[in-house]
């Protein structure tokens, strides 16, 4: 899917080092990651090929959405391949999706780009994939105001 946080354009406004940089950096990842008024109380980051993803995202209620992947490619700034699965009480998987995430220079502007692929589906995923489309579109929103 298409960066919706872009501008109309579809072009994000900040070089795409620092963008490129907001998916990789623990602090900057943390405070954007997730809908509109989650946090993440658990935001751990090894970004390399095979480096791992671990985020607790809090929702508004109190509860809490943990979610855990992996880095598969890395090319810095113009590529980020991930997975990251949903877990459930027992800390199992729900689902698991393959995203990719590509950074074009574009005059100084960075063209971001997002594609998200299911990868490992089980009878639980459905209820937290009804709203996956609008946590990425809050959370991309939450990215572009991290770095405007």
């Amino acid at each position: 899917m298409a960066d919706p946080a872009c501008g109309p354009d579809g072009i994000v406004r900040p070089p795409r080092d620092l963008v490129f940089k907001a998916w990789t950096d623990r602090d900057v990842l943390q405070r954007w990651w997730g809908p509109k008024g989650f946090t993440n109380p658990v935001c751990k980051i090894d970004a390399h090929p095979g480096g791992s993803i671990d985020i607790h995202m809090r929702g508004p209620d109190g509860t809490v959405y943990p979610m855990r992947g992996e880095f598969r490619e890395i090319v810095p700034p113009e590529r980020l391949v991930f997975t990251s699965a949903a877990l459930n009480r027992q800390g199992e998987p729900m689902f698991e999706m393959l995203n990719t995430v590509t950074f074009a220079e574009r005059s100084g502007k960075t063209e971001m780009t997002l594609d998200v692929r299911a990868i490992m589906l089980t009878g639980d995923a459905a209820n937290p994939l009804r709203g996956m489309t609008q946590g990425w579109t809050e959370s991309l929103d939450r990215l572009q105001a991290e770095v405007a």
